[in-house]
């Protein structure tokens, strides 16, 4: 049995969740959102709880449980909670300003760069601080992975685009003296 699968999901207030044949429907004070069901899954609502189980003990059926049961406890938590990731600019010169729905930013290429942001997504911009916040936590880590790779940390000074709590190990360089 799934260690993560066999784990009820409790359903905060103001949370329900609706199953239908092959789709499960969460919607919460922050908004509402959909997930089909894997075949061999079966989903069920006991009082304020979801439940996930499998219809039989096969390879891929015991692979799918902890997935899908995390997949719904994203669900749940996105829509009652929200989820937000927080990325940071180092460099000189490196700005974003936010214009209209899009991100301009200027990371020291000849040209700036615009980012669409999609539906879905909140920016808020704080000096270099950029924070993302939205109901889908794949769909908010998808966006700032993508900001991200539009100018990746480099090691020897670390100018670019990293997430708050990531740590860049830097290398010394040319002269081989230890940077603090």
């Amino acid at each position: 049995m799934s260690r993560i699968g066999k784990v009820p999901i409790e359903l905060p207030n103001g949370v329900s969740v609706a199953i239908d044949r092959g789709s499960i429907n969460v919607s919460g004070p922050k908004g509402s959102l959909s997930q089909f069901t894997m075949p061999g899954i079966k989903v069920t609502t006991e009082g304020g709880q979801v439940v996930v189980g499998r219809e039989n003990d096969e390879r891929q059926n015991r692979s799918k449980h902890g997935l899908m049961r995390t997949l719904i406890s994203n669900m749940v938590t996105g829509v009652s909670q929200g989820f937000e990731r927080k990325l940071e600019i180092n460099g000189v010169g490196y700005r974003v300003a936010q214009a209209g729905p899009d991100l301009k930013f200027n990371l020291g290429f000849s040209h700036d760069v615009v980012y669409k942001v999609p539906a879905g997504i909140t920016v808020g911009i704080e000096q270099n601080i950029i924070s993302l916040s939205g109901i889908d936590k794949q769909q908010v880590g998808q966006v700032a992975a993508e900001i991200r790779a539009l100018k990746k940390p480099e090691p020897y000074k670390g100018k670019g685009i990293k997430y708050v709590e990531e740590r860049i190990i830097r290398k010394s360089g040319k002269s081989g003296k230890e940077i603090a």
